[in-house]
């Protein structure tokens, strides 16, 4: 079993002039539950489509579980994938959509298929068009779940669903993933319900790769400054603001700070997202002393 969920190098994809995902250079570790979030319009989408073979690169390559996205049937069965506004197919039933999935995935667990199914209230005989949308959502994950897949990708699944239709399709997914040790890639917009769910973290930004790594390494490794206008500060800057006698700045940086005359805030993870979100650039920052 590869150790990456997913590698890209250089990657993009171009609509005409427009690049909707550019120089996107990306890899994910494998058995991990991977957060991706950014703005509408950074290429969220863009990269999921790409990773299940949806779509075609422009530039670059993306591997996903050591392969090409959708090159064999092998490497099809390997991702499961639940698009925006979980699709389901209204003139179904449901217990339709589990012989469709059956006929269309080797792997495919029918026990593990009709037990959610029950589990959660669904009458087999129901058609889609007639289910809630927290209902339709939670078909649809039975679906990718009981396809057996190595990796599960889901392109802002629960977006349009109400706070509690929210939080249990969320609870489901984190059973699904510890029962059956899947990967994961879960793109959203709500940076609290990736909190809740996720140990790793993807930013995308204006179609670019701007923050990676560990939910933990993240959080502890950003901080907030506030001191004397222009007084330089260490570390990697994200965002700045300033006053007439004022500087505040969010900074990657994880060392002790000696100079008393910085306020050191510590940040939540929504704060350090929407920071990158923010990110302008500036002059690179004189050096300030830090402790040894």
């Amino acid at each position: 079993m590869s150790t990456v969920a997913l590698r890209a190098d250089g990657l993009g994809k171009r609509y005409g002039k427009r690049f909707a995902l550019e120089d996107c250079t990306l890899e994910v570790p494998a058995g991990r539950v991977v957060g991706l979030v950014g703005p509408n319009g950074a290429g969220k989408s863009t990269l999921l489509n790409l990773a299940v073979g949806m779509l075609a690169p422009t530039t670059g390559t993306i591997s996903v579980l050591g392969g090409e996205p959708a090159s064999s049937p092998a490497q099809l069965a390997k991702v499961g994938y639940v698009a925006q506004d979980t699709p389901t197919y209204a003139h179904l039933t449901v217990g339709e959509h589990l012989e469709l999935g059956a006929r269309l995935n080797p792997a495919w667990d029918t026990e593990l298929a009709e037990r959610r199914v029950a589990r959660l209230g669904l009458s087999l005989d129901q058609k889609a068009r007639k289910l809630s949308g927290g209902q339709r959502a939670q078909l649809a994950l039975t679906l990718g779940v009981a396809k057996r897949p190595e990796l599960l990708i889901l392109d802002e699944p629960v977006a349009s669903l109400d706070p509690l239709a929210r939080r249990e399709f969320l609870q489901d997914l984190m059973e699904a993933v510890a029962e059956h040790e899947l990967s994961v890639i879960l793109s959203s917009h709500l940076v609290s319900d990736l909190e809740r769910t996720c140990d790793y973290l993807v930013v995308l930004v204006d179609s670019r790769v701007r923050l990676a790594g560990d939910l933990e390494d993240i959080v502890s490794s950003h901080v907030r400054l506030s001191g004397p206008r222009d007084a330089g500060h260490p570390g990697e800057l994200v965002t700045a603001r300033h006053t007439d006698v004022q500087s505040t700045y969010v900074v990657r940086y994880s060392g002790p700070i000696a100079d008393p005359s910085w306020t050191v805030g510590q940040l939540s993870l929504e704060d350090i997202v929407l920071a990158y979100m923010e990110r302008r650039t500036e002059p690179a920052p004189r050096a300030l002393e830090v402790a040894r």
